[in-house]
């Protein structure tokens, strides 16, 4: 059973944020709530809470200091900071504590619950290969970040999308990033971008008379030469022999 501490001192959005876990999330889980940063270290103390949302300016003990003694007992617990404050200052030392997510004021519902409801899946999947695997397979929180990343690259691919533009949206250095992508997914984060862009590029050459150039901007790739070369070096022939190919058997 998930464990759920809500950190946020204006009742308004406490409230709501409670009433959202409690009622459109499925799966059975306990939720607390406070408005100061003591109450939220010994609410952390007393009930041991795997998922935490907090803010960071609450009286008393500002959000990251509480983040820190939290930190030193509960290491692994999933957070999601939802902060009025974009500074850039703020969100890297969200990184050094392996925050989850970081959410800016106005949140939306509708984004607050697709979070809520990807942590709480996050731990039911890590609760499963803990009680699976003897052996520890390392922070959940990265775990969290890669998930994260896959999805806003599905998301993303057929635009102009960069490294840096997907390690600056889960909060991860680019380097560090780079390496525990690599590590959790296998391939690399450019080998699987453009695994992702080929397979919407046969898709294309399969269903449309567009021609390769207008293929390759459909599919993220600036340059055209570049695409022909990622194309031929996975599917083994030329974007326009697979178009032949393709009409003939589908045909």
């Amino acid at each position: 059973m998930d464990r759920i501490l809500i950190v946020e001192d204006e009742d308004l959005e406490r409230n709501f944020l409670q009433s959202l876990i409690e009622t459109k999330i499925d799966e059975e889980c306990l939720v607390w709530s406070c408005a100061t940063g003591t109450q939220a270290v010994e609410l952390a103390q007393k009930h041991r809470p795997n998922i935490l949302f907090l803010d960071i300016l609450i009286p008393e003990k500002d959000g990251l200091t509480v983040l820190k003694e939290i930190r030193t007992f509960l290491p692994d617990a999933t957070v999601v900071i939802i902060s009025a404050f974009s500074e850039f200052s703020y969100a890297q030392q969200a990184i050094d504590l392996k925050v989850f997510k970081y959410l800016l004021k106005p949140v939306k519902p509708r984004e607050i619950e697709e979070v809520v409801r990807h942590v709480v899946g996050q731990q039911e999947k890590a609760a499963e290969t803990s009680s699976k695997t003897p052996i520890n397979d390392g922070c959940e929180e990265t775990i969290g970040f890669v998930r994260e990343a896959v999805r806003f690259i599905q998301k993303n691919f057929r635009e102009k999308l960069t490294l840096e533009m997907v390690s600056a949206h889960v909060y991860m250095n680019p380097q560090y990033f780079s390496r525990v992508f690599k590590k959790r997914i296998g391939v690399s984060y450019t080998d699987y971008v453009n695994n992702l862009r080929i397979q919407h590029a046969c898709k294309l050459l399969e269903t449309s008379d567009f021609p390769s150039y207008r293929i390759s901007n459909e599919c993220g790739f600036n340059d055209p030469s570049y695409f022909n070369r990622v194309f031929f070096k996975q599917m083994k022939t030329t974007p326009n022999k697979y178009r032949k190919l393709s009409h003939r058997q589908f045909s």
